[in-house]
């Protein structure tokens, strides 16, 4: 869900102003917000491009509830010779989509999760995202892991109207993390790889929650991504501001 809706020249004239009071003082800008609109917080001095991409592209917090990732081969295992995913509705990334197919998810003593959807398009390696409390549902000790690090994860069973596909491994708790581009690496300054926190403010429950991975590419949205559980447990829903913030160094200067 995005928390705000955002006119661009809006937020392009709140953040030049911003720009204009700190960065002769050479600190980076506050948040600030304008008819309600979230400002993002700068953790380094960004550059004009940078601005100019951040206020095109506000931030975006997404729950991203259960599904499955699956190879070509398991769609045609589940849901017939020749099958292909069909596209329902298209997701916030570009070329990502939400399929019309589902499965159900049978964990250990046969416990399972009916109509958990697939998202498209095929990947090299199938895989299940589950949130923590799914997990304790199927009896699954989920482990938080990055989306397609999956080597030594528990494994489940896939049930589809046409087969059914033992997974060896590939079910996990997705690690919270944000997507962003090139200019959002510049103008928040970190790099593929690094963590950094987000702050979600809602009326009863302002809360931070710390190491968002940051996973870059060209492309792509700036677009943060939590779970089911966390989503409910920061009241997303009634969010009025959300904000990433670059954790401070530690004394040893990492």
């Amino acid at each position: 869900m995005s928390t705000a809706t955002v006119n661009p020249a809006d937020v392009e004239r709140v953040v030049r102003e911003v720009l204009v009071r700190h960065l002769g003082a050479r600190s980076a800008p506050s948040t600030v917000r304008d008819s309600g609109i979230p400002i993002l917080r700068s953790v380094t001095e960004p550059t004009p491009a940078a601005v100019a991409a951040a206020s095109r592209r506000p931030l975006v917090v997404n729950i991203s509830a259960r599904h499955v990732h699956l190879t070509q081969e398991h769609v045609e295992i589940l849901f017939g010779p020749g099958a292909k995913l069909t596209p329902e509705k298209d997701l916030y990334q570009d070329g990502y989509f939400a399929a019309k197919e589902t499965v159900a998810v049978v964990g250990p003593r046969r416990r399972m999760l009916p109509n958990v959807r697939v998202l498209g398009p095929c990947r090299p390696d199938s895989q299940v995202e589950l949130a923590f409390t799914d997990g304790i549902s199927l009896g699954i000790d989920l482990p938080v892991r990055i989306s397609g690090d999956v080597k030594g994860t528990p494994g489940c069973v896939l049930m589809g109207p046409h087969g059914v596909v033992e997974l060896q491994q590939g079910v996990i708790r997705a690690m919270r993390h944000v997507h962003m581009g090139p200019e959002d690496l510049e103008y928040y300054g970190v790099r593929d790889g690094d963590l950094v926190h987000l702050r979600v403010e809602s009326p009863s429950c302002t809360t931070v929650l710390e190491d968002l991975a940051v996973r870059a590419g060209k492309g792509i949205k700036l677009e943060v991504h939590l779970d089911t559980d966390e989503g409910n447990a920061v009241n997303l829903e009634r969010a009025v501001q959300v904000e990433l913030v670059k954790p401070k160094p530690c004394a040893c200067g990492h």
